[in-house]
C-alpha cells in the first residue's frame, strides 16, 4: 500500500468525482462512514449506536447514508472495521460484546446486497492499527502494536505492513488478558479482564463519571495507568514492538494519561530488555479506523 497523504476534512467538489473507497467503523458507542476519494477523505457521517437496536438499526442508517454519497461518488469498494470479534478468513461477525444482535452476523454479505460493492471486514482494532501504521503514528515502525481504549479495549499488530491475525483471527485480543485474577466479572465471562478494569463503558459504570472527567484527576489516573501498564507490559515483553500507539476516545486525555503511564511502564518494564517503551496517542484521533478500512479495501480479503 502506497503512502496517501491525510486530509481528515472533507474536500472541494472537485475531489469528488473520483474512484471512491467507502469505509465504516463500527463501535460499541458511535459508528461512523467516510468516502474517500484521490487519497482524501471527501464525505464522514457520524452516529450514536443503538446498544439494544444492533444490526437492525444501524443497517439502515448505514446504507441510507451510503447511497445518498453514491449518488454523487463513484464507490467502488468497501473496508469495515467492527468493534468486535470477526472470522476474517469467513468474512462474518462472530458477536459484540458490547451491542446487541450481532452473533454470527452475515455483515459484509448485507452491505454488498445493499450497496453493490465488494467489501471487506476486520475487527476494529486490526484496521485502525493498518490506519496508524500506514497513515498516522505507526508509519515506519515495525512491527507496530496498535490498541483501541474506549468503550471496550482491542489490540492489533502489524509486521511487515500486514496484520498478523494468528491461527483463527484472534490475534491482539489485549483486553482478554486477566490482570486482576480476583477481580470484578467481565462482559465476557472471566473475572479481571484488562477490558473490565480499563474500557471506557466500566470506569463510567464503577466511578459514576465518564472516562475524560475521570483522567481530569491525577490521583485517579496514577491508580489507572497501574492496570493500564500491566496490559502493555505483556504486549512488550511478547511482541517486541517498535511502537505502541493508543487510539480510542480515551486516549484523547494525552500528556495527562500518556506521561504517568510511561513512568509506570518504566518502573515494571525490565532494565535488561532493552525493550522500547515508545508510547504514542494514535495520529488519526477518531479516524484510525475508517483509514484503515481505506488500507483493507485497497488489498481485499487476501492481504493485508
Amino acid at each position: 500500500m502506497g503512502p496517501l497523504l491525510r486530509d481528515a476534512a472533507p474536500q472541494p467538489a472537485q475531489h469528488d468525482r473520483r474512484d471512491a473507497t467507502l469505509a465504516i467503523d463500527i463501535g460499541g458507542t458511535k459508528f461512523s462512514l467516510a468516502a474517500f476519494a484521490d487519497g482524501r477523505m471527501v464525505r464522514r457521517a457520524t452516529r450514536p449506536t443503538d446498544r439494544a437496536g444492533g444490526p437492525a438499526a444501524m443497517l439502515p442508517q448505514i446504507v441510507a447514508i451510503a447511497r445518498g454519497w453514491q449518488r454523487e461518488l463513484p464507490l467502488a469498494r468497501c473496508g469495515v472495521g467492527f468493534g468486535g470479534p470477526v472470522d476474517f478468513a469467513g468474512q462474518r461477525v462472530i458477536l459484540s460484546t458490547h451491542v446487541e444482535g450481532w452473533v454470527d452476523f452475515p455483515l459484509i454479505e448485507r452491505v454488498q446486497a445493499e450497496l453493490g460493492l465488494p467489501a471487506v471486514m476486520d475487527n476494529d482494532a486490526n484496521v485502525g492499527a493498518l490506519g496508524e501504521a500506514a497513515y498516522g503514528a505507526g508509519q515506519g515502525c515495525d512491527p507496530l502494536f496498535y490498541m483501541t481504549l474506549s468503550t471496550g479495549i482491542g489490540g492489533g499488530i502489524v509486521t511487515g505492513g500486514q496484520v498478523l491475525r494468528g491461527a483463527d483471527s484472534y490475534a491482539g485480543e489485549i483486553g482478554h488478558l486477566t490482570i486482576r485474577p480476583d477481580g470484578p466479572p467481565c462482559l465476557c465471562g472471566w473475572h479481571g479482564c484488562f477490558e473490565r478494569m480499563c474500557c471506557g463503558l466500566w470506569l463510567e459504570r464503577d466511578h459514576g463519571q465518564p472516562a475524560h472527567l475521570l483522567l481530569r484527576d491525577p490521583a485517579f489516573v496514577a491508580r489507572y495507568v497501574v492496570d493500564l501498564a500491566l496490559a502493555l507490559k505483556a504486549a512488550i515483553m511478547l511482541l517486541n514492538p517498535a511502537r505502541i500507539v493508543i487510539g480510542g476516545g480515551i486516549a484523547k486525555a494525552d500528556d495527562a494519561l500518556f506521561l504517568p503511564l510511561r513512568a509506570e511502564l518504566r518502573r515494571i518494564i525490565p532494565p535488561w530488555s532493552r525493550a522500547r517503551i515508545d508510547v504514542q496517542p494514535a495520529a488519526l484521533g477518531d479516524d484510525s479506523v475508517l483509514w484503515g478500512a481505506l488500507a483493507l479495501a485497497a488489498h481485499g480479503a487476501d492481504d493485508p
